[in-house]
């Protein structure tokens, strides 16, 4: 008897160190709405108007600035796309331009990242308004041994946080499906 019930507790004890930790991960902010912020990795298109010398298409560098003739880098990361097109006239103003007119648009997202139990774990390009269950379509869909609803998201610099299928993703989120344990 005592042998089954130590067979037993290790049984118990060897399940329960399988159990996902996605239970004890704090919820995934609600997404409220606000402006997509900029960040390492994003190709702008940046136009200003009768100026083909400064328009043209610029990748936000690792150390989240860009650089342009005449006004030399310009931090990007962290900013709305209204913010740096704000900080671009101001600066095309005081040292180039006398009124310049500058539109902003984001061409390519940085990507997001999808790990686990998916079929195509990996990076994949960014699109707007996706959510978890897009990006594991995205990824090939679930496995077999996917835990649909065991899902976390890590965020900077926020960490990582529980999620569902509606949960809205952001560029250069990393999203882990976790596998169920039958």
């Amino acid at each position: 008897m005592k042998a089954f019930l130590f067979g037993l507790l290790m049984g118990c004890v060897l399940l329960s160190g399988c159990a996902s930790t996605v239970g004890s991960l704090p919820p995934l902010a609600a997404n409220e709405k606000h402006q997509y912020l900029l960040g390492p990795g994003d190709v702008l298109q940046i136009t200003v108007f009768g100026d083909t010398d400064l328009t043209g298409s610029y990748r936000i560098s690792d150390s989240g600035a860009i650089s342009m003739s005449l006004i030399g880098p310009l931090q990007a990361q962290g900013l709305a796309v209204p913010e740096l097109q704000q900080k671009l006239v101001e600066r095309l103003k005081a040292r180039a331009l006398k009124a310049p007119d500058v539109a902003v648009q984001v061409t390519e997202y940085r990507p997001f990242f999808i790990l686990g139990e998916v079929k195509n774990p990996g990076s994949y390009a960014y699109v707007p308004n996706m959510t978890v269950l897009t990006a594991v379509a995205i990824a090939g869909g679930f496995t077999f041994r996917a835990a649909e609803d065991a899902v976390s998201v890590t965020r900077a610099p926020h960490g990582e946080a529980r999620a569902t299928r509606s949960s809205p993703l952001q560029p250069g989120d990393v999203v882990y499906v976790f596998e169920r344990h039958f």
